[in-house]
């Protein structure tokens, strides 16, 4: 048997033990990137679940690398390292598009994509210029290895 829950607009998510949740910030938790809808705060030991809104849409953010022009019609990722939006691919997974270009307060309005597992781009590989099969394998597993850590393929 099943039901719907939901129209996936919306998710409860884990939030890790010693973090501060901020709403109308963004977050990548148990794997989904949104918006919070509610604070919450959790201690050394302790876990909680926080809603995040991953509605496809028309947002608002300055949650953003203010070092980058976001210039209307740019591809958008998300820099989970950083907590942050960004313009530069290899940072991160691909999320949205720039829809009105950062302003002088550093902020941005960006159509947020729907979700999609591992739209990350990988770091850039130079043409091969191998002489031989064994110069030719180690351009291909420095492929293999590029494509892995952007989880474009699954580590063996």
């Amino acid at each position: 048997m099943g039901r719907r829950i939901s129209e996936g607009r919306t998710f409860k998510v884990t939030v890790p033990e010693s973090t501060t949740i901020e709403q109308g910030k963004f977050y990548l938790l148990d794997g989904i990137l949104g918006m919070a809808v509610q604070s919450v705060e959790t201690g050394a030991g302790e876990t909680a679940e926080v809603v995040l809104n991953a509605e496809p849409g028309e947002y608002e953010t300055s949650q953003v690398d203010t070092n980058d022009t976001f210039a209307k019609g740019s591809k958008v990722y998300w820099d989970d390292i950083n907590k942050r939006f960004t313009t530069v691919a290899t940072d991160g997974f691909f999320c949205g598009i720039v829809t009105q270009a950062k302003d002088a307060n550093n902020v941005v309005w960006l159509w947020f994509a729907p979700q999609q597992a591992s739209l990350r781009q990988a770091a850039a590989q130079a043409d091969s210029t191998a002489a031989d099969v064994a110069a030719l394998v180690a351009d291909f597993n420095s492929l293999l290895a590029k494509l892995r850590a952007a989880n474009l393929i699954a580590s063996s």
